[in-house]
């Protein structure tokens, strides 16, 4: 039984050299040391030995069943490597394959370039709650209770004292009511108005800007917007300032600029009046720095704001403000 087991031990390790694939080498690891294999077959048939050889018996078929065990996984990993070298996985031959690399949301890259353009002027940039109290968002701006832009139409109300900012402009009391004079901010971010069609959402974006000092006039005021829309658009451009109103602003001004595309001989985008209003500006109200505790008789102040959306329109000619959320590939892919 001994030259029979050392026999087969001798033939299982030369078929394991011999074998050409990793399929051959499985069908013998089974062969020999499956269940019903040549080496568990041995192992079985010890008890009927003699007793005082079934302990060296027994030993020597451990030992050579370790073996073809070592024996099969070194095979194995022969096998793996001889494949690796020959076959390298990479058909070079087979065109490539473009990685693709996202880019800024156009929304995003005019938002940045206008926080770097009012950065170089000298303006820090700040932020503030989307979630607004009714204090900051209106009263604290000079808007009363019976203001217009209270209208359950345009504002969204979470409770009787919290909305939805709609407008950026409240980071300015914010920000008053913790620094002394000069304060130079602008605030970019999300506000939100009961309103959506071809150049208005729900949701979008504002910067609003703001400069208190003494002795700010509104030279100041032309001069740094002035500076801005050269860098935005063209030096060449020319602007103008309308009278306007708003609550948190007096004297105030829309302020227009010369269509950028057709250079201010009229077309659609411009109704045919040759200007475009780019945003809106003005001094800051007595009662706002009063609000805060600012005293008017020694410091003044100018505020605007700007809508991103509008400015993103006119920078890349688009026509459909609704295109910036549709989330469409190939509209994002021309930014």
């Amino acid at each position: 039984m001994e030259t029979n087991i050392e026999q087969i031990y001798s033939e299982a390790l030369s078929d394991i050299e011999a074998a050409s694939d990793e399929k051959s080498v499985k069908t013998l690891s089974t062969h020999y040391l499956g269940r019903k294999g040549f080496v568990t077959q041995y192992l079985k048939n010890i008890s009927s030995l003699p007793e005082a050889e079934r302990p060296l018996a027994g030993k020597r078929a451990n030992e050579m069943k370790r073996g073809l065990d070592g024996a099969i996984t070194q095979r194995l990993a022969v096998l793996a490597a001889e494949a690796e070298a020959s076959d390298p996985g990479i058909d070079v031959t087979l065109p490539g394959r473009q990685a693709e690399a996202g880019s800024f949301h156009p929304i995003t890259r005019i938002t940045t370039e206008i926080c770097e353009i009012f950065t170089r002027l000298g303006f820090s940039v700040v932020e503030g709650p989307e979630v607004e109290s009714d204090y900051y968002n209106f009263e604290a701006l000079n808007i009363p209770k019976h203001h217009p832009a209270r209208d359950m139409q345009d504002t969204f109300y979470i409770s009787p004292e919290t909305v939805l900012r709609t407008h950026t402009s409240p980071t300015q009391p914010r920000v008053m009511e913790k620094s002394e004079p000069p304060v130079r901010i602008i605030a970019p971010g999300k506000v939100y108005r009961c309103d959506s069609d071809l150049t208005h959402t729900a949701m979008f974006h504002q910067v609003e800007g703001l400069y208190v000092d003494k002795k700010v006039s509104f030279g100041d005021l032309k001069g740094v917007l002035t500076s801005f829309i050269h860098q935005m658009f063209d030096p060449g451009i020319s602007l103008r300032f309308r009278p306007s109103f708003f609550p948190f602003t007096e004297p105030s001004a829309e302020v227009d600029i010369k269509c950028v595309i057709c250079r201010g001989k009229g077309c659609r985008v411009c109704s045919h009046t040759g200007w475009l209003e780019i945003l809106g500006s003005g001094m800051v109200h007595p009662a706002v720095l009063e609000n805060v505790g600012y005293d008017t008789d020694k410091v003044s102040g100018f505020a605007f704001g700007m809508g991103v959306e509008r400015i993103t329109m006119l920078k890349y000619g688009v026509d459909d403000i609704r295109k910036y959320f549709e989330n469409d590939i190939r509209f994002l892919r021309q930014f």
